[in-house]
């Protein structure tokens, strides 16, 4: 199957490759000279695919000072494992010229990158998602973060890779919850992009059982609307922010949940919350729609048990507040129809607790 390449055209562009079988070092040669680089990765992900690519670095010429692996888990994503994983490039000799290959799913995708946008004020740094959801969204963009205690994705960086190599045959070891929890994203940016990509949404429940054909067209359609959006509004200063679809409130059940509910699952719940919002807004009843789209990916509609008070209480530290808005104000993405998405949109906290009672009771 060939390669194809999506580029990301920021300045500088970089590529995304999309594969079955890919050579790393090969893919990344056009972008990058062979040098000092370390591997960070996780304790799933590593014992499956690390040595493979230290020796696909190595025979391209790659001096691998090692292999840097971090608990499997969004637990990972804290202050103490990025204290501990930059203590270890360090301590492995890593330059200023040396290159991160950040080798996992979305958790080693922003720890790796904020790693690397960091250590030693910046170091380069190659993309090697292996799970559907950091193919199709955290992958790609330049977006970094680390959770707090007090909520998710607080302490961050933007930071451009090299490169992104997305082998979708990393795909076939994820079991099915993965690859919904990846298909969370996909759906997202179908609703918001409309058109063509909007009717391959068909696809999902292929996708959903491991159809090659079908992950590869849903990555691609991702792939191509993100790096557009990305392109128009680099560091989230307007149009970006409807990429948060269903994420303000899906973030708040993941902090009040401490982290132990799926981002796909939290996401889903939020997107079914945010359709109900844009009902109530712009009388263009989505809901059903939606539920349908993400039951087909295997998603649950509600986050039962979550503590309602908890989801609010992250809501109030989002990142994406403005000192402008009023204390009880919170700013949403809603959708006035399929591929018309409406960002900024302000919700006062009595809407958004009945939005959140519905999801949790």
């Amino acid at each position: 199957m060939p390669v194809e390449t999506i580029e990301v055209p920021v300045s500088p562009p970089y590529p995304v490759l999309l594969g079955d079988g890919l050579d790393p070092a090969e893919a990344v040669s056009g972008n990058l000279r062979p040098g000092a680089c370390v591997v960070l990765t996780d304790s799933d992900v590593g014992p499956l695919h690390a040595d493979a690519l230290r020796l696909s670095l190595e025979a391209a010429g790659w001096r691998v000072l090692g292999v840097a692996e971090v608990p499997a888990g969004e637990a990972s994503k804290g202050i103490g494992t990025y204290a501990d994983a930059v203590g270890r490039l360090a301590r492995l000799g890593l330059t200023r010229d040396g290159t991160v290959f950040a080798l996992g799913g979305g958790v080693v995708g922003d720890l790796g990158g904020f790693v690397a946008a960091t250590f030693m004020r910046g170091v380069d740094l190659v993309m090697l998602p292996t799970s559907l959801l950091s193919m199709v969204d955290s992958a790609v963009g330049g977006k970094t973060g680390l959770d707090l205690p007090e909520g998710k994705n607080l302490v961050g960086a933007f930071v451009r890779p090299r490169a992104v190599v997305a082998d979708t045959g990393w795909l076939r070891t994820l079991p099915e919850t993965e690859v919904s929890n990846g298909l969370a994203e996909v759906v997202k940016m179908g609703l918001l992009s409309g058109g063509e990509f909007f009717e391959d949404l068909a696809l999902v429940p292929e996708a959903r059982s491991g159809d090659p054909e079908a992950l590869r067209a849903l990555i691609r359609h991702s792939v191509r609307f993100k790096a557009a959006v990305v392109a128009e509004d680099e560091r989230e200063g307007g149009r970006r922010a409807i990429l948060n679809y269903g994420h303000t409130i899906g973030h708040a059940l993941e902090a009040a949940a401490d982290f132990a509910l799926p981002h796909g699952a939290a996401i889903s719940a939020g997107m079914v919350a945010a359709a109900g919002l844009s009902r109530q807004r712009f009388s263009t009843d989505l809901t059903a729609l939606h539920e349908e789209l993400l039951r087909s990916a295997g998603l649950p509609l509600r986050s039962p048990g979550v503590d309602a008070d908890a989801a609010l209480e992250a809501m109030s530290r989002d990142k994406k507040r403005s000192v402008a808005d009023a204390p009880t104000d919170h700013r949403f993405v809603l959708l006035r129809d399929v591929g018309h998405p409406v960002y900024g949109v302000p919700v006062d906290e009595a809407e958004a607790r009945r939005a959140i009672g519905a999801l949790v009771g």
